[in-house]
């Protein structure tokens, strides 16, 4: 298609076809020679004047219009017969987004008001409004384990009621939250998920069908899925969250990472018993990296809304490459009539 070292904006699926357009230059050559030869034969009326009358007042440019216009229409059904492709961005027709939010005990803090829970809450709950009905969302929740509390559905009513329902808990297992959200996701893809459960993986029966054979993609390159994780910590327990993201990775899952709260550090202290919390910026901006996704911080209820605002429109629209033969060619096909149209006009005839 394009042996370039660059990615020209347009590329062309048949590009053998282009040879035509070297048609248009001899299209012009003939249309010049056709004026002087029609200029010689006028040349031999014995008066001028009658050439003029029967050409009657028009504008000069008026005779070169239709040609012109007729010319590009060829121009473009050239182009169109290369069959041009261009990366141009389009809403997606189907989708699925796994809410991983955590519910860590440090969710309770009220640095970003009214408290860090009520604000991821009320923000997820408008990303959700704001998504298209036919992008399905699942919610999973993390602590110290890691739970789906819906899965994957086009009701927005079943997701806020799971938004609701968020129990907070002790300890923060970032890797299992994406662990989770990649099974919740390719469920038939026999992930992994003895370090989540603390059990131990059984062993096959007999009679049950193998694992599928796992082929790892380039990061970012699954386009019906993705990941958007919260949290206002660092890893206490659970799977790395580094070698989580390594398996979003492979699977081409990108995971949008949001931490809200805390960067220095604080103590915060509820209900007797005191603790010390930390965002782990450098993980989440890793987990993004790695899964060609963003990571954005959200130190205010504000921020975080308009986070999720952003995330949303990012979200249902992706970047393809498209062919555009059926542009060129309408345009093609439009210059034809309007030069056909404008010849009867003035004229009285197409040609």
């Amino acid at each position: 298609m394009n042996d370039l070292p660059f990615k020209l904006p347009v590329t062309f699926l048949w590009p053998e076809m282009l040879w035509g357009l070297i048609a248009v230059p001899l299209l012009v050559l003939l249309y010049v020679w056709l004026l002087r030869r029609r200029k010689k034969s006028s040349l031999r009326y014995a008066s001028l004047g009658l050439v003029k009358e029967a050409m009657g007042k028009s504008v000069a440019w008026r005779r070169h219009l239709p040609p012109a216009l007729l010319l590009t229409a060829i121009t473009a059904l050239l182009i169109a017969a290369g069959r041009p492709a261009a990366v141009i961005t389009l809403p997606t027709a189907e989708k699925t987004i796994v809410l991983a939010i955590d519910v860590s005990g440090s969710m309770r803090a009220t640095d970003v008001q009214p408290d860090r829970m009520t604000a991821a809450k009320e923000a997820a709950k408008a990303f959700v409004a704001d998504l298209p009905r036919t992008v399905r969302i699942a919610v999973v929740q993390f602590a110290g384990t890691a739970a789906v509390v819906q899965a994957p559905t086009l009701s927005r009513e079943d997701v806020v009621a799971a938004i609701e329902r968020f129990q907070l808990q002790r300890g923060t297992a970032i890797g299992s939250g994406i662990v989770l959200s990649l099974a919740t996701l390719f469920p038939d893809a026999g992930i992994d998920l003895s370090q989540i459960t603390g059990q131990r993986e059984m062993p096959p029966a007999p009679g049950d069908k193998p694992k599928p054979v796992f082929t790892p993609v380039p990061p970012g390159s699954y386009g019906s899925a993705a990941i958007i994780l919260l949290t206002d910590g660092q890893r206490t327990t659970g799977p790395d969250p580094v070698e989580a993201a390594k398996m979003a990775a492979d699977r081409g899952v990108r995971v949008y990472t949001v931490g809200i709260g805390t960067k220095e550090g604080e103590t915060i202290g509820f209900e007797g018993w005191s603790m010390r919390v930390r965002l782990d910026e450098d993980t989440l901006k890793n987990i993004s990296n790695m899964t060609r996704a963003d990571y954005y911080y959200a130190g205010t209820a504000a921020d975080l809304k308009q986070v999720y605002q952003g995330l949303s429109t990012r979200l249902i629209v992706e970047k393809k490459e498209t062919e555009i033969s059926a542009l060129f060619a309408a345009a093609g096909a439009l210059l034809v009539v309007l030069a056909a149209g404008l010849s009867v006009w003035w004229f009285g005839r197409v040609a």
